[in-house]
């Protein structure tokens, strides 16, 4: 007598193997996502990370700020972590509330300055937690303080304060009383400077 086989014997091998794709799919994106290995090296970030180096270099081609600038803005942002949000704030000091702004992403962009983005470029399909996107976006607002403050390109310091204040803030001087915000926009001139440095004495792409 003729053997008539089960097809649903052959089913579940399938079904395995869409799943094992998926969990693969899903590991390689948490690890193109994580930050760089080492966050102070800009020539070992590119190396690490290639799509991140043409991404930036795109972006610095389109905008004209320099990738070390942009790429100080973001690290100081969120340390190169892709979902990154502000901290809660502390109801009573001790229940955790709000966060303290809606910035989202690599380049903690707000909601309202992502729209202003969105609108201007026409990229509707951007993502804050994109770094091609986010890398994108901060290359757009710099050049916008650039142009709209008459920042120089190269000045690290002064672009972040109109990064943090809004360009409006920035030419109103609100950050002149911030020690803090003087104090963190340092940080970013003194790593653009460093990031810089980096790129003239390796080879990348």
């Amino acid at each position: 007598m003729r053997t008539i086989r089960n097809p649903d014997r052959r089913r579940p091998a399938p079904v395995a193997a869409t799943l094992a794709v998926a969990a693969l799919a899903a590991l390689l994106g948490s690890c193109a996502s994580a930050p760089p290995a080492n966050p102070h090296d800009l020539c070992a970030i590119f190396k690490e990370k290639p799509r991140w180096f043409r991404a930036a270099k795109k972006a610095e081609t389109r905008w004209g700020v320099p990738s070390s600038v942009m790429m100080a803005v973001m690290y100081k942002e969120s340390s190169y972590v892709a979902d990154a949000k502000p901290p809660r704030t502390k109801l009573l000091g001790i229940v955790p509330w709000k966060r303290e702004s809606d910035a989202v992403g690599f380049a903690q962009a707000t909601d309202a300055a992502w729209k202003d983005y969105l609108k201007a470029t026409g990229n509707r399909f951007a993502e804050r937690d994109d770094f091609d996107d986010a890398v994108d976006f901060v290359g757009w607002y710099l050049d916008a303080a650039h142009r709209r403050a008459n920042i120089a390109v190269t000045d690290a310091r002064s672009l972040y304060l109109s990064y943090y204040s809004g360009i409006g803030g920035y030419m109103r001087g609100t950050w002149k009383n911030n020690a803090w915000l003087k104090g963190a926009a340092d940080k970013v001139a003194t790593r653009a400077n460093s990031y810089a440095g980096q790129m003239r004495r390796c080879r990348v792409g």
